[in-house]
């Protein structure tokens, strides 16, 4: 007995990745974290393994491989359907029983693992582990089956042998086929692992790489109520966290970069009724506003996804579940990321859509970053994917493992459910095609034969537009691209784009515009959560309400969204600089926000009123400017993102700016303490003609063109009728420009460039090398194109050749 118990039983804890012969790659990693991430104090869950030998075992006692093969030829010479040689392989395993000798050691490992929890009997999880799943190169999720919340030897053997005839299912049968794997070399082993409860708690999954961009230096968690598998499906749109890995090491600092709450409709328990393992409920509206992790257990997990991507030396996909009696977290799977791992090209792929002004139909998150034409094709049920075709958009609630042999035939997917992490977001990374999830309505929306077209090149959020539109794509060789002395840095709008960017050739961020984040993710008026009461319209305090619900306070609400918001954009490029210029909203702007209107005037020309500084140390929105520094201070202190350099924009005198340094430092932000330097947009004359005077407030200079341009011409940029003489090429616009250059390098501060200019007319950028510019911020799209313009005036001004 002791032999066979050997040959058909492996513990975890004396399993190592060397052993993925034996027992498959999942149970082989779950034996190598408990053996050597222990000392971390990661927690896996105990457990064993059945061996690749013992599935020969059954095979051969059962007699079942001619019958395997016979099926199998049956396929290949087209007289059986994918589905049909499924069905009855499957039939074939489920028909049959386990060898005595084998079925005895399964019964007494489980009986020693329940003694070792102290019972006589534990629940436990059932997973399959293919020995040739979870290889770097050859991971789709889900493909052979999992039973939870197995109890007794009885259902433990039955789940044993379901998962034996998983691995012939429709969806492992076509992978194989794809990979070129012999389907007989390829045996099965069953981890048998101690079931973590969370019916009244948490589970998730987390990639210690950003899945979309590959950005390595953050741990991506999505999480929501009870057990994990409603995440992989796509059944639920669950919170999503980042964290920074860089700063993690750094006990002061608690560097999460993104905590956003998902809807969580539903969450799955452990059922007790006849024949069922587990059942969705719904949750309450406290669960759903509520986050599933707070800030410790984040920060937690996160640094046993760098500790577990550390001992591997690979980018990792980790499941993880919160138990419900402990509060204790445990890590219950890890395999190696198949996407960003592999994908070491260094070719960069940019998208764009060339039409203005498309009709939305759907949005939802944005899985990769690219674009798609296609038709609709809405599928409710597997039979609906057999007419499938290249030219279509696959339109469906949510993805089912058994469809990915027809989902690699589509152009793109879009569904209503599901978060990053979900069953359709993985495949199609792995299929490499661009999905929209979480749309919530786009079955109901989108119909068969529609012409639609998905982007997923407008950063976090990805879209459905109807018919066919044009776009461009162009490839970028990163190793080709070099660096000039000019320091070239990206105008970055929002944080959902910022990740996307993190291999460009740049030396930082050059313009950050917080109103932006006010604008797309806080969407109320700072004063309205300083002063609520002043909100009398009802249905706009409802929204207040609504949106700050998962805070204890209004004011947090803001200083939390806004602090992640630019600590997203900032680690992007960390530790390059990122300078972020505080809100220059004008009264009509700030009166659109929710609950705007009670707290602005009319304005005549808004454009020259009261915007900016003016704004900072008024009785009218103090209150405002000073949440918008207690989020900065966080970023920098809290998070620990001290590459943040705050720049002031629209500064009309010197007294204002004393004004602004003082208020800033009564609410924590002191220029030079703890590495703060504080920069001043240059846009007024008054900033160019007095550049000495304010220099010896700040320490660097932005030159904002539009509105320098605006000023000096005397035309309002946004008048239509006056469009034609709006020109930043004028020579009154350049002669300003080259003063307060030379002015800058006089007083030995910084000067940089963060207009419009270099990026719609790259020869600008030149002009501006002329002129000795310290740095040119433009946008994404144009930085090759201007970083060869600034190689090539930086190569004729040492020539000595004029602009």
């Amino acid at each position: 007995m002791a032999n066979d118990y050997d040959a058909y039983i492996k513990w975890f804890s004396d399993l190592e990745m060397k052993d993925t012969g034996q027992v498959g790659g999942k149970n082989a990693s779950l034996g190598e974290m408990i053996k050597n991430l222990k000392k971390e104090g990661i927690r896996v869950p105990d457990g064993f393994a059945t061996t690749s030998y013992g599935y020969q075992e059954f095979i051969r006692v059962n007699k079942l491989e001619s019958t395997i093969t016979g099926y199998l030829d049956q396929f290949h010479s087209d007289k059986l359907s994918l589905q049909e040689t499924g069905q009855k392989i499957r039939q074939e395993f489920l028909k049959q029983t386990f060898p005595t000798a084998f079925a005895e050691s399964i019964g007494k490992a489980y009986e020693e693992l329940s003694e070792k929890y102290g019972k006589s009997e534990i629940d436990v999880a059932v997973r399959s582990s293919a020995t040739a799943e979870d290889l770097p190169t050859a991971s789709f999720a889900g493909q052979q089956e999992t039973y939870l919340n197995i109890r007794g030897k009885d259902d433990l053997l039955r789940s044993c042998r379901d998962c034996y005839a998983s691995l012939f299912t429709n969806r492992a049968i076509s992978y194989r086929e794809k990979k070129g794997f012999d389907h007989m070399k390829v045996q099965l082993s069953v981890g048998v692992q101690k079931m973590v409860r969370a019916d009244d708690s948490c589970s998730g999954v987390m990639f210690t790489v950003d899945t979309e961009s590959g950005f390595p230096d953050v741990v991506l968690i999505n999480g929501s109520w009870g057990l994990g598998e409603n995440i992989v499906k796509g059944t639920v749109n669950p919170d999503q966290f980042f964290v920074f890995k860089p700063l993690l090491d750094n006990p002061d600092y608690k560097p999460i970069i993104e905590k956003n709450t998902g809807s969580k409709e539903v969450k799955m328990i452990y059922s007790s009724d006849e024949g069922n393992n587990t059942e969705n409920i719904p949750t309450t509206v406290v669960e759903r506003q509520t986050l599933v992790l707070n800030d410790e257990e984040i920060l937690q997990l996160a640094k046993w996804g760098r500790s577990i991507e550390k001992h591997y030396e690979k980018p990792m996909d980790i499941e993880w579940v919160k138990d419900d009696e402990t509060d204790d977290l445990f890590i219950v799977q890890a395999r190696p990321e198949t996407v960003h791992s592999q994908n070491q090209n260094g070719i960069f792929k940019t998208f764009s859509l060339t039409e203005k002004n498309p009709e939305l139909l759907v949005s939802g998150l944005s899985i990769g970053s690219s674009i798609v034409s296609g038709e609709v094709k809405v599928v409710n049920k597997t039979s609906d994917l057999s007419d499938l075709q290249s030219n279509h958009i696959l339109v469906t609630e949510m993805t089912e493992p058994d469809w990915v042999s027809e989902m690699k035939n589509a152009a793109g997917i879009v569904t209503d459910f599901g978060g990053r992490t979900c069953h359709a977001a993985i495949v199609s990374r792995e299929l490499g095609i661009p999905a929209v999830v979480g749309t919530g309505n786009a079955t109901n929306e989108l119909k068969d034969g529609d012409k639609i077209t998905i982007s997923c090149a407008e950063g976090e959020t990805g879209k459905v537009y109807e018919g066919e539109l044009e776009y461009e794509v162009d490839e970028i060789e990163l190793e080709k691209v070099g660096k000039p002395d000019t320091n070239i840095m990206l105008n970055i709008a929002t944080p959902e784009s910022a990740f996307k960017w993190w291999k460009m050739p740049v030396q930082g961020i050059g313009l950050a515009r917080m109103e932006f984040i006010i604008t797309n993710h806080i969407k109320i008026h700072p004063m309205a959560l300083v002063h609520p009461d002043r909100v009398e319209d009802e249905d706009e305090y409802k929204k207040i309400r609504k949106l700050t619900m998962a805070h204890e306070d209004f004011k947090e609400y803001f200083i939390d969204k806004l602090a992640c918001g630019i600590a997203k954009i900032a680690s992007s490029q960390y530790p390059e600089p990122a300078i972020v210029r505080t809100s220059d909203f004008k009264t009509n702007e700030y009166a659109g926000l929710i609950g705007g209107s009670y707290f602005e005037p009319a304005e005549e020309n808004p454009m020259i009123g009261w915007r900016g500084s003016s704004r900072y140390y008024s009785d009218d929105y103090r209150d405002g400017f000073e949440l918008e520094c207690k989020a900065l201070k966080k970023v920098r202190e809290v998070i620990g993102l001290d590459n943040v350099i705050v720049m002031i924009p629209f500064c009309r005198t010197v007294v204002e700016a004393e004004k602004v340094i003082d208020i800033m430092s009564k609410f924590g932000l002191t220029r030079g303490e703890k590495g703060l330097k504080v920069y001043m947009m240059c846009e007024i004359p008054s900033n160019v003609i007095l550049a000495e005077e304010f220099a010896e407030h700040f320490d660097g200079f932005s030159i904002g063109s539009n509105d320098l341009t605006q000023l000096i011409l005397g035309v309002d940029r946004d008048s239509a009728q006056l469009s034609y003489l709006f020109n930043e090429n004028d020579n009154a616009v350049k002669t300003a420009i080259r003063k307060v250059i030379k002015k800058a390098k006089k007083a030995n501060v910084s000067i940089g460039f963060c207009g419009q200019a270099p990026s719609d007319n790259p020869d600008y950028a030149a002009f501006l090398v002329d002129c000795g510019i310290d740095s040119i911020s433009v946008i994404p799209d144009s930085v090759i194109n201007v970083l060869n313009i600034v190689k090539e005036a930086e190569s004729r001004v040492m020539s000595g050749q004029e602009a």
